[in-house]
């Protein structure tokens, strides 16, 4: 008879031998779907606006969804600039080179991360960062925008083609444009071209039909066996907000609903109310004001998302879309009247950073899932190496949100903290939410001395009052809450370096005036 041990030998071998034969099961695909100043409440099913998304909600529905997703704030009134370079790193904002514009080789981007994993890495799309950081993270592009040339119209935007050199120089934009038989062609930019926004649907394609087209062809023609990045980063619904006019008929402006944070002049000074994307309406922002600004806002998300149902349509097309993780977010909020601003230049929730963050496609198996656990944008990098496992770049401080998705926790942080450049400061603990205002006044522009010329606090009850229209800070029941949450959000600022020496070009630190 066979010795027992030789035989169960035998099984151990051939059951190894077995597993190790079986083709390793491809990697999936990923394809970043990014939106410049779309709030949570920009997406119809999540935040129950009547803002017409259909292809985003169908997004939701496939996959899950996380209530909770905020930008960790920037230190430029372009808040996109910090917030790209978040996502793209996986690093928070006191990690950053200062702004933001440049990532350093030090941190690993994620086309990095998956290149080096074997993916071809593709961008479309709006590009903040430099030239080098671009290169070294993509295979290749299309439709690059962002590098210099700007001309303020949806339908006149100046392109690049991709250079793997990573030089994008002035004179190789061009313009994508109708001609008299109504193809696109491309055309050189004039010397004395004028910003816009004047151009309509009958000029040209909008940028969201540029970047919808480029990955549509790219799925189309994909024949590689290797898996694929796609970055596919959108401009709209920044402003200008234009629309195809079929998209502005079908938001009547006197039946806009206005939201309850709804005010004709913010109450205070900010630190930061003059700039560029406040005089984009007048003062006081009227209701009939605010309510054109929506209808042309909801108007650009409602053609975005069909632009969006067109590429995810072209992705099932192609074959690609049952192994494709699916990750769609936008990448600040935006006031549009809240508050009495129209920016997102602030720590509000929906006016500056409370966007929409969805992981979707086949991939994911408790669909239509809603998770309240507190994330932040640059948790988005290290989700996807979870995901693809992908090792995680050690440069890498965002936490994976794999083990929420996965139902093993309920969440990976119990805190947010937020920061607009030297002016404000935001923390969330639980349902509330302290926000802290610093202004400084320049008293001796010689030697460069800064006093604070105000300060203001305001405490939220975020559960029951998410437009933040109700500030407790001054409400006897709420004091012991208030002193420990300040005292709280002073050791996070100390823990996470919020300081004016890891902020290049800050002129002082807000804790200093605090």
């Amino acid at each position: 008879m066979m010795n027992l041990k030789y035989i169960l030998l035998l099984v151990t071998i051939l059951y190894l031998n077995n597993s190790y034969c079986q083709p390793k099961k491809d990697k999936p695909n990923v394809l970043i779907i990014y939106t410049d100043d779309h709030r949570y409440s920009g997406v119809h099913t999540l935040g129950g606006a009547n803002v017409q998304t259909p292809n985003i909600d169908a997004l939701a529905k496939d996959g899950v969804a996380f209530e909770n997703t905020y930008l960790m704030g920037a230190f430029t009134g372009a808040t996109c600039v910090a917030s790209r370079a978040m996502l793209l790193t996986g690093t928070n904002l006191f990690q950053l080179q200062g702004a933001g514009h440049n990532i350093p080789v030090a941190n690993k981007t994620i086309g990095e991360a998956l290149k080096n994993e074997g993916y071809n890495t593709h961008i479309i799309g709006k590009w903040h960062q430099d030239g080098n950081s671009l290169k070294r993270s993509f295979n290749s592009g299309d439709k690059i925008m962002g590098k210099g040339v700007y001309l303020v119209d949806q339908f006149r935007m100046p392109f690049y083609d991709w250079d793997k050199a990573g030089e994008f120089k002035p004179k190789d934009a061009y313009l994508l444009v109708y001609d008299a038989n109504g193809k696109i062609v491309k055309q050189a930019i004039s010397k004395d071209e004028k910003r816009g926004p004047t151009a309509t649907e009958k000029n040209g394609p909008h940028t969201s039909e540029v970047f919808a087209n480029e990955a549509s062809k790219y799925f189309k023609n994909y024949k590689n066996k290797k898996p694929f990045f796609m970055y596919l980063a959108f401009h709209a619904p920044h402003d200008p907000r234009q629309a195809p006019q079929e998209y502005k008929n079908k938001y009547n402006v006197d039946k806009i609903e206005l939201p309850p944070s709804y005010m004709a002049q913010h109450p205070f000074d900010n630190g930061h109310m003059f700039l560029r994307d406040e005089e984009l309406a007048p003062w006081p922002r009227t209701p009939q004001i605010s309510k054109q600004e929506l209808a042309d806002y909801y108007a650009i998300i409602t053609h975005l998302d069909a632009q969006i149902g067109k590429v995810i349509a072209a992705l099932k097309e192609s074959g690609q879309y049952e192994n494709t993780l699916i990750v769609f977010s936008g990448d600040s909020g935006l006031a549009v009247g809240n508050h009495g601003l129209m920016g997102k230049q602030n720590v509000y929730d929906e006016d500056g950073i409370h966007v929409p963050l969805l992981f979707s496609g086949n991939l994911i198996k408790n669909k239509g899932a809603r998770f309240k656990a507190f994330t932040y944008i640059h948790d988005i990098f290290p989700t996807i190496c979870n995901f693809t496992n992908t090792t995680i770049p050690s440069s890498v401080s965002g936490k994976s949100l794999l083990p929420i998705i996965t139902n093993e926790k309920a969440q990976v942080r119990n805190y947010t903290y937020h920061a607009y450049k030297q002016f404000q400061r935001a923390y969330r603990k639980g349902d509330f939410k302290l926000i802290e205002y610093v202004r400084a006044k320049d008293i001796n522009k010689k030697d460069g001395e800064f006093v604070a010329g105000s300060r203001v606090t305001q405490l939220f009850k975020i559960t029951t009052d998410p437009w933040e229209t109700q500030d407790l800070s001054f409400f006897p029941e709420y004091k012991n809450l208030l002193t420990q949450m300040r005292l709280e959000i002073k050791i996070k600022a100390e823990e996470l370096g919020d300081k004016k020496e890891n902020v290049n070009g800050e002129k002082y630190d807000f804790w200093d005036y605090y």
